[in-house]
């Protein structure tokens, strides 16, 4: 079926209204796809490398529990948040993000935002080696760091983009600090700890396996490292060389013993925890992460929780699919108000009433996950993390749906 629709007085109701009739068919395009005869220049590294800009500045800064590095570009616009990303295992934010933020549609989103990357402890290029018998900061020391981070920038609050190991830190930031997180992107999280068979698994393969090659099956799926040999190999390279091999070594081990994260669906236990904060959930339709991702979209508050599943994609949808993921985002942005989104949505909008029907993919209503919304004046922006408070603000309804693109 075809959707049609006049134009909007805002994009807010751009995906809540085409999901009212229930199932239609949409399609996220991907203007510059990245086409399999282009997985060969993956092997250059210098894809990895930023592109030449000096407004991009290192900083080490003192934390509780270490310094640590990050790599800010621009500064607070008003009350606007800042754009924080934290990597995975086995990268640092330059092989996990450089990509996505390169990509031309994303630089045009974060012209509007002040954007900083975090590096765990000792995973950033260049990093020195720690010293034998160093303890490595836990999951939650991790997450307790980043207050530091927002206090020397001044950052109001920040919206998050974390992957794996990295969505796990912003998660749990989000739970003790959750007045400091507008919203959050968790690409490939899970929310559950090792259990003894999967800690004895893992013990097992650090002996019969190399380091790069146990990240490696973190990263991507079996049939990917099977088939898609020019990107594995890209990053097994760069996992080798760009990363500390003991520094990496620690934060593995760290994740692996973390414990399950604290959070609820309102309602199915007493004084459940859960995130207050708007949350988009991302993973390839053919990442080792996918249960992990839905096991906690059923812990989370669906009335604030879009669940985003990547079609033709893996364990690093940020780089095989960035342009999907920077509309999905765009849309993630206009639903929390604001303004210049109103315009990436009706362009959009225009773009996907051009495509045939017959070339598209679904966009589903499901009860498991959902967008809010809220009004925006920029400079002055009220924040809104709560289904009630957007609520309140615009007198919209948010219904839940998953969207597959």
């Amino acid at each position: 079926p075809q959707v049609l629709m006049s134009p909007l007085p805002w994009a807010g109701l751009l995906l809540q209204e085409m999901t009212m009739a229930g199932l239609h068919e949409l399609r996220f395009t991907e203007e510059k796809p990245l086409l399999r005869g282009q997985e060969a220049e993956l092997e250059n590294s210098d894809v990895f490398l930023p592109t030449v800009d000096t407004d991009w500045k290192e900083h080490d800064i003192e934390t509780p529990y270490g310094l640590l590095h990050v790599v800010i570009r621009g500064s607070p616009k008003g009350n606007r948040p800042a754009i924080l990303t934290y990597h995975d295992v086995g990268l640092n934010h330059k092989l996990c993000f450089n990509t996505f933020f390169n990509y031309e549609d994303m630089q045009e989103i974060t012209k509007h935002f002040v954007v900083c990357h975090v590096d765990a402890p000792g995973q950033q290029t260049g990093a020195s080696q720690f010293p034998q018998g160093y303890q490595y900061p836990s999951m939650d020391q991790l997450a307790a760091m980043l207050p530091s981070v927002v206090q020397h920038f001044g950052f109001k609050y920040v919206i998050g983009i974390g992957v794996g190991a990295g969505a796990y830190v912003l998660a749990k930031f989000a739970l003790i600090f959750p007045d400091l997180v507008e919203g959050l992107v968790l690409m490939n999280i899970d929310p559950n700890g090792k259990g003894w068979i999967d800690w004895a698994a893992s013990k097992l393969s650090g002996l019969t396996s190399t380091l790069p090659d146990t990240v490696l099956s973190h990263l991507f799926s079996q049939e990917e490292l099977m088939n898609n040999t020019e990107l594995v190999q890209s990053y097994r390279q760069q996992i080798s060389s760009v990363v500390n091999q003991f520094n990496l070594q620690l934060f593995l081990n760290m994740y692996n013993s973390r414990r399950d994260l604290d959070i609820n669906r309102p309602g199915t236990v007493p004084n459940a925890k859960t995130l207050r904060c708007p949350v988009m959930l991302v993973v390839g339709d053919n990442a080792p992460a996918e249960e992990g991702v839905v096991e906690c979209n059923s812990k989370l508050d669906p009335t604030n929780t879009t669940f985003l599943k990547m079609a033709d994609s893996g364990g690093l949808p940020q780089v095989t699919q960035p342009g999907k993921l920077t509309e999905a985002f765009k849309y993630f942005l206009q639903g929390m108000g604001y303004s210049e989104c109103q315009g990436w949505a009706r362009a959009l909008w225009s773009s996907l009433r051009a495509v045939p029907s017959a070339s598209m993919t679904r966009l589903a209503r499901s009860r498991t996950a959902s967008l809010t919304s809220a009004s925006s004046v920029d400079g002055a922006r009220p924040r809104a993390c709560t289904h009630s408070e957007s609520s309140e603000a615009m007198g919209q309804i948010n219904h839940t749906m998953e969207v597959s693109c």
